[in-house]
């Protein structure tokens, strides 16, 4: 009997590669005293263990470097891996360091990258004049999802992103827009991942395991004090978040 792999034809790919988008934290180093470094991270990982255990990151030692301050990104790696977190990428690294960590397995990428959006220095808008014609902007559309987002589950979405149901614990939510939970938010919410600080996160049910708009946010921990299990919205005021009751 001729099995699966008989009846697959020669030339069919075994695999393919596509472009996606994912938002990784970066752990930005100001300290090269490892047990700093390592008693600050395990403290912040153990306040949120369930979002952090695994959980890849990339290390950004570019202000470390600029005050010339050396550290070994073998014994980072392990205080990283320690902490339960996986480090995934090196950021900001001189010729040695780059090299140390490919060494390792880890991938080097340029200050430039933005696998985590980070709050950016607003631009002033180019003048338009005569030879400058316009571009009308493209419409994104909204996306719509009325089931309830169980835990495990992975949502993105390229503009707005409405849900209609509640979203687990351990569920994680992404859009580049704005996001609106009509039920209860338990899991992970990620407005603005691109960098868009004008986002906002509107849900009937605030008890959420982390918040985030344009990369800034807070963990559950964080939010001890704020309006919890009550309609609110989220937007960055002065690189800060504000969680404001609805009324």
């Amino acid at each position: 009997m001729p099995t699966d792999a008989q009846n697959t034809p020669h030339n069919a790919p075994a695999l393919e590669f596509k472009s996606s988008t994912f938002s990784v934290p970066v752990l930005v180093l100001s300290s090269d005293d490892f047990v700093i470094i390592e008693q600050q991270l395990q403290k912040k990982t153990q306040l949120a263990p369930d979002f952090f255990k695994n959980s890849p990151v990339v290390f950004d030692v570019q202000w470390l470097n600029k005050q010339n301050l050396a550290l070994d990104i073998k014994t980072l790696a392990a205080i990283i891996r320690k902490a339960g977190l996986l480090p995934i990428g090196i950021r900001g690294g001189n010729d040695a360091q780059n090299k140390h960590a490919l060494e390792l397995g880890i991938p080097v990428y340029s200050v430039h990258n933005s696998l985590a959006a980070e709050p950016k220095k607003a631009e002033a808008a180019p003048q338009k004049t005569a030879e400058s014609p316009v571009v009308p902007a493209t419409k994104v559309e909204t996306t719509l999802i009325t089931h309830p987002v169980r835990s495990g589950q992975r949502l993105y979405a390229e503009g707005d992103l409405i849900i209609l149901a509640q979203v687990s614990a351990g569920a994680e939510i992404l859009a580049e827009g704005n996001i609106h939970v009509y039920g209860s938010l338990r899991g992970r919410a990620l407005a603005g991942v691109q960098g868009n600080t004008g986002a906002r996160i509107f849900c009937s049910q605030l008890a959420a395991e982390l918040i985030s708009i344009a990369g800034i946010y807070k963990i559950s921990e964080d939010m001890r004090d704020v309006v919890r299990d009550k309609p609110v919205q989220i937007y960055l005021q002065e690189h800060a978040l504000i969680i404001k009751e609805i009324t």
